[in-house]
């Protein structure tokens, strides 16, 4: 019998093909059951709508970026460094289908979808801290609050930036993230001193 967690990539690999030579407003679920070989009501059983298909394909790219942070040497990094290196991981996981998760995207935001555009506030929430995580960020209290909205806003401008980057292996976006964390650098020394260490931060906070 076949493991649930490799059905339910199946599922989603299937419905990113069927996209891909048309767009993902028009995919269906009978389509995706039908090409996965499965009945509706099986794929029920994995996904109970269109938009738990998104949510599992972010999942994977939530995946990648814990992975890459368990990479050898991930540590020994800057802060910088290692937020540089966990967002990219996060995008790269999504660019084969990069024109499908803009219309993904897209989608979250037309006027009524209410329903899923504030889970969709939560799930950046969700993986903002699943960056500290990876990050090895640790700051409390009115830092961490600060590290937060910095982080939020660095994820959201460059992914924001992504969607549209056609550059081989996204290096504008990754040159985009650069600047965005050399800003989040100086601005954090210039608020906080040199003893904190924001996103983005190449320095480690002081003794």
């Amino acid at each position: 019998m076949e493991h649930e967690q490799d059905l339910k990539q199946r599922i989603v690999d299937a419905a990113l093909a069927l996209a891909e030579p048309r767009s993902w407003e028009v995919v269906r679920l009978h389509e995706v059951a039908e090409a996965t070989g499965i009945t509706l009501d099986e794929l029920r059983v994995y996904f109970r709508e269109k938009e738990d298909i998104v949510e599992a394909w972010f999942d994977r790219a939530d995946a990648a970026m814990l992975h890459a942070a368990a990479a050898p040497g991930f540590l020994s990094l800057t802060t910088r460094r290692r937020l540089q290196r966990v967002i990219m991981a996060w995008l790269n996981a999504l660019a084969p289908h990069q024109r499908i998760t803009r219309q993904m995207i897209s989608g979250k935001l037309e006027p009524g979808h209410l329903h899923i555009q504030i889970p969709g506030i939560m799930r950046v929430s969700r993986t903002v801290q699943w960056f500290r995580e990876a990050a090895h960020r640790d700051a409390a209290y009115v830092q961490r609050a600060f590290e937060e909205v910095a982080t939020t806003g660095i994820y959201l401008a460059t992914f924001c930036y992504w969607m549209w980057d056609d550059s081989p292996g996204s290096g504008a976006t990754e040159a985009f993230l650069e600047r965005l964390l050399g800003i989040a650098e100086r601005f954090a020394h210039a608020t906080l001193g040199p003893s904190a260490a924001l996103p983005g931060s190449g320095l480690e906070p002081r003794a």
